[in-house]
């Protein structure tokens, strides 16, 4: 008897396997993890983190279908160039959003409530690192997916984060004045 249908996951080549994982463990650092360790007075509203969680199980589901059901992956997609290459910038822009995240959590030590401005690694470029990085992670996945799923999660992203990352490098530059590096820019180092 059998328990899933012919185009399932269960019936489906191991070589899906590698990139899912890692795919599901930045969501639930960035919902779950980064929320917890964070200092300071500015309790998250529950509003926004519930949002956040079912955005995550939402797109969770679209990409997961998009990867078992929808989109054929034959064994030796694991050699292919896409999935190198975006498997590669996936692993950088996930390693480089925890330090980022690392990076601005430990801007103030404990009884601090002051603001500092990030130094050190994408910080040298960029005023968000963090959400240069989560870029660059999702642009990966897209790309070593070459689903339509990958590709609008990271159309999402950029349209979600550049916005986002234009105000806060106007606020870095207002607060600090001629104390912020001049040659930064908001998310894209070098460009924007």
């Amino acid at each position: 008897m059998r328990l899933a249908p012919p185009h399932s996951f269960a019936n489906r080549a191991p070589s899906l396997i590698p990139l899912p994982q890692p795919c599901i463990c930045s969501p639930w650092c960035s919902v779950f993890i980064y929320p917890l360790q964070m200092r300071g007075p500015k309790p998250m509203p529950i509003g926004v983190c519930l949002l956040a969680f079912f955005y995550c199980i939402t797109n969770g589901f679209v990409q997961g279908a998009s990867l078992s059901i929808h989109n054929a992956y034959d064994d030796d997609w694991l050699l292919t160039p896409n999935f190198i290459v975006g498997a590669a910038l996936f692993f950088y822009g996930f390693v480089e959003n925890i330090r980022a995240d690392q990076t601005l959590r430990n801007l103030r030590r404990p009884g601090e409530t002051g603001y500092k401005i990030p130094r050190g690694g994408l910080f040298e470029y960029v005023s968000c690192a963090n959400f240069f990085a989560e870029i660059l992670e999702w642009l990966g996945f897209a790309i070593a997916t070459s689903s339509h799923a990958g590709w609008s999660f990271f159309v999402f992203t950029v349209i979600n984060l550049v916005p986002r990352g234009v105000s806060h490098h106007r606020w870095y530059l207002e607060k600090f004045k001629e104390d912020y590096p001049s040659y930064r820019r908001a998310v894209i180092p070098f460009l924007l």
